[in-house]
């Protein structure tokens, strides 16, 4: 049996709304973590990995998932972690305009 990918514009294949999207309805919000880590075989030397994933803020658990896994399963120390994250279903901004344009 073939895995279900996603159709055009990130739709299901059913036509249903994708997996992300769904997400994004109940709350979770695109998270960009980069992630500085010590090189196992040098560790003076540091470098850079960048995780992102839909992740619910400020709890963040699929980021305290992978950095769980992170520690038990990979080699190179945890020097640091900065998190950026956006909601991207958010209620519309509305403001008001002073003035009127006409056109023809």
């Amino acid at each position: 049996m073939m895995p279900k990918q996603a159709g055009r514009w990130g739709a299901a294949p059913n036509g249903l709304a994708s997996e992300d999207f769904r997400k994004q309805l109940n709350g979770y919000g695109l998270t960009t973590a980069q992630i500085l880590y010590r090189r196992p075989d040098h560790r003076w030397l540091l470098q850079s990995y960048v995780w992102q994933n839909y992740d619910l803020f400020p709890e963040f658990p699929e980021l305290q998932r992978f950095l769980a896994f992170w520690v038990e399963k990979l080699e190179g120390p945890l020097h640091s972690v900065t998190v950026a994250h956006s909601r991207l279903i958010k209620p519309a901004e509305l403001k008001t305009v002073d003035g009127e344009f006409r056109l023809h």
